[in-house]
């Protein structure tokens, strides 16, 4: 029996014992991770949100294997926070609509939910009115036609139910409840609510497609309630992806199951501690790119130098050869290796100590205070 037909639907309940240890390491992690950032300048605050949303946003979408130009994301949340960075492109009119709903969700996250709210998210999604070459209901619930909605898997003739979701007759009012309940209700622990709101929403499924990228977008919202700010500096999606086959199958496991949601939520708080165990390591990151550059802020770099070695800072992939360095700033080989040499001569790039062949370069990098 699927959980919306449980007569007790939607009391969730849950192991508070279970659950205590989980919720405790959440909000020191939490709070640790808020007094790091306060104690950081501005501007590398801000440059860990946008890291982190980049992230977030790639990360939701390739979760449904929906893959977005991260340089598109980065350029497009940049311009919505009033950041300035050179150089990124223009952000296609999909990237746009997710990057809209997850800083609508995080940056507005006191706005109480309504339906107009939420269909304004899923048209900013589905902006073609098309999911792949499929026409889809877009800003409304979904409706009869077709009938019952059903998340499945397998080839055609093969196919296997995973769930199958309320009725659409239902959705009005389940949803006026969940958006009730999501707004009013102050009586559940915040990270705890963030847990359920995101199993209650994608159990209604009240959308022909886009429910999970919504779900994800409206636990973010509760986080950061949780946190009381706008800055996010973790990623659920992240390492949600990580754990993709686990996560479709807790959900598919507790849909099934009775209203006792115990091992949903352990799920997800083990996400969300790996989510904030892996942001210092980010942090970190940010804070090595900055204390290099401070060491670096009278050397003279071209362009093609300063462009590489924030790439080196970044995603950079591979190892670097001059061969690569030429490709990437289209110069000849001997521009590259000028470049590069030039950039060993002033302590910024180290022979790897390969040699032959293999000779590659990598950053000479500041020690970090402990």
């Amino acid at each position: 029996m699927y959980l919306h037909k449980n007569k007790n639907w939607p009391n969730f309940n849950w192991d508070t014992d279970i659950l205590l240890s989980y919720v405790s390491n959440v909000r020191d992690l939490q709070g640790r991770l808020i007094g790091r950032m306060e104690g950081v300048g501005f501007e590398l605050r801000e440059e860990a949100v946008l890291e982190t949303l980049t992230e977030d946003i790639v990360k939701t979408s390739e979760i449904e294997g929906e893959l977005l130009n991260k340089e598109e994301v980065r350029s497009s949340v940049a311009r919505r926070l009033g950041m300035e960075i050179a150089g990124l492109p223009n952000a296609s009119r999909d990237v746009e609509g997710v990057v809209e709903m997850m800083l609508d969700a995080t940056q507005n996250y006191e706005m109480p939910l309504s339906k107009d709210r939420l269909c304004g998210w899923h048209a900013a999604l589905f902006p073609t009115g098309r999911s792949g070459i499929y026409k889809i209901t877009v800003g409304d619930w979904r409706g009869e036609e077709g009938g019952p909605m059903q998340i499945v898997s397998g080839a055609m003739g093969k196919e296997k139910v995973h769930y199958v979701a309320p009725d659409a007759s239902r959705l009005e009012e389940e949803m006026n409840r969940f958006i009730e309940w999501f707004n009013n209700d102050k009586t559940m622990e915040p990270v705890i609510k963030s847990a359920i709101a995101h199993l209650w929403f994608v159990s209604i499924h009240p959308f022909d497609d886009g429910n999970g990228r919504i779900a994800r977008a409206i636990g973010d919202a509760q986080l950061a309630r949780a946190d009381r700010t706008t800055q996010r500096f973790y990623s659920m999606s992240t390492q949600i992806l990580q754990s993709k086959k686990g996560y479709y199958n807790i959900l598919e496991s507790t849909q099934k199951g009775s209203l006792d949601v115990s091992q949903w939520l352990v799920w997800y708080f083990e996400r969300l501690l790996e989510a904030l165990v892996v942001t210092n390591q980010t942090l970190s990151k940010i804070l090595m790119k900055a204390k290099f550059w401070e060491l670096h802020k009278k050397t003279q770099f071209n362009e093609r130098q300063t462009r590489m070695i924030n790439r080196l800072h970044g995603d950079f992939i591979g190892k670097l050869h001059s061969s690569k360095w030429a490709r990437m700033t289209k110069v000849h080989r001997d521009t590259a290796r000028k470049d590069i040499q030039d950039l060993i001569e002033k302590g910024v790039l180290l022979d790897s100590g390969e040699g032959g062949r293999s000779t590659n370069y990598i950053l000479n990098l500041p020690v970090l205070d402990s």
